[in-house]
């Protein structure tokens, strides 16, 4: 079966788990022990920091360790509203934003926050006049996906840090998406917070990390964990070495020549599947992450198409993190995508070990597919 679902997750690449075998079995210790076996495990995580905070361009004693982004979001979130209380409760957000973003959100408004939550173009880009106009007195954080999960969008990131700079206002940044894909200037972008996860850059699932700033300004969060004080004791908790070893060794594989190989694949997939009647690209063609493209074919049953092409290609519909809903893509109903093309709309999202005979196959496979499901419709 052909994978084209790699924002979902990743495989675990083969260097990243040699990089992970030795922690399980030899270098056992836990990082929070005095001893030898201890202080070799913190070598291993303490390398691992460095390499994040090379690839972020940020200090190492600025990453945070976690289980993954949707952890790092909600320390992020709700370590801010609660830390901030005293200069206000007012936080703006985007209609696109991932579930784990929202639903934190929401989760917040039913303890006192406001949130604004801003539009975006039929493209899924924000206005940044509409950001700027939705800031308040009581304005304590900005939160924008860097890159967005089902389409790629990717938001002028640079642009919004200047804004909330200006403002003094923290500005946090979901981007799972985009680390591992392309370079990352936290100080470029006046980002205050920051998170990835593992899984999606060929690391394993259950490890993640937050960057929080240490000075201009010097970011105070709550701590949503306790016990024990790990992590600047804002994350307590024993560390996972074996996977933090993975997540630093993934980071380590960065290249943009391989990015370039992807980008090429998604291309040549995109625009075979773009000669097909009635088909139609949601979300921005140049502004967006290289190895995805999302597609809505009219005149197709969305749950019909997905089950006839699930038989030899791992797409999804939407995000995989919200597979159980039937319901519409929330990103694609903010960008004003039709309840119909919603619903028929797939994301293809292309990797490390896509071939060109997957993609070759792929193009003939989704039209003949669709030519099939229409014949049967009409």
């Amino acid at each position: 079966m052909i994978y084209l679902d790699y924002n979902a997750t990743t495989p675990v690449d083969p260097r990243v788990l040699q990089e992970m075998l030795p922690y399980f079995s030899e270098t056992f210790g836990n990082a929070a022990s005095a001893h030898p076996f201890g202080l070799d495990a913190k070598k291993a995580v303490d390398i691992a920091r460095e390499k994040i905070a090379a690839h972020l361009h940020c200090d190492a004693q600025e990453i945070i360790f976690t289980s993954g982004a949707t952890e790092s979001i909600n320390l992020a979130l709700k370590g801010v509203f609660e830390s901030y209380a005293a200069k206000g409760n007012h936080i703006i957000t985007v209609s696109t934003e991932h579930k784990a973003v929202l639903d934190t959100c929401k989760n917040l408004e039913n303890k006192g926050a406001e949130i604004t939550y801003l539009s975006v173009s039929t493209f899924g880009l924000i206005d940044l006049d509409e950001l700027k106009n939705a800031i308040k007195p009581s304005t304590i954080l900005i939160a924008v996906m860097y890159a967005n999960n089902e389409t790629g969008v990717i938001q002028p990131i640079k642009e919004i840090g200047k804004i909330a700079k200006e403002n003094n206002i923290l500005f946090f940044s979901d981007a799972t998406q985009a680390v591992g894909k392309i370079d990352i200037n936290i100080q470029e972008n006046n980002i205050d917070l920051l998170c990835l996860s593992g899984h999606k850059i060929y690391a394993p699932k259950g490890i993640g990390a937050l960057y929080v700033r240490r000075k201009n300004p010097r970011v105070a969060l709550a701590e949503q964990i306790n016990g024990g004080g790990h992590e600047r004791g804002w994350r307590s908790g024993t560390l996972n070495v074996p996977a933090i070893a993975g997540l630093g060794k993934a980071l380590d594989l960065y290249s943009e020549e391989q990015n370039r190989k992807i980008k090429s694949l998604r291309d040549k997939l995109e625009t075979g599947l773009l000669q097909i009647e009635g088909s139609f690209l949601n979300g921005d063609k140049a502004k967006r992450i290289f190895n995805t493209t999302n597609i809505s074919f009219a005149g197709v049953h969305g749950k019909m198409l997905m089950t006839d092409l699930t038989k030899e290609i791992a797409v999804s519909s939407g995000s995989a993190c919200s597979a159980a809903s039937v319901e519409p893509s929330h990103v694609l109903a903010a960008m004003n995508v039709t309840e119909e093309l919603n619903r028929s709309s797939i994301r293809f999202s292309l990797g490390r070990f896509t071939t060109e005979a997957e993609i070759d196959f792929t193009i003939d496979f989704v039209k003949t597919t669709i030519e099939k499901i229409r014949n049967f419709s009409a």
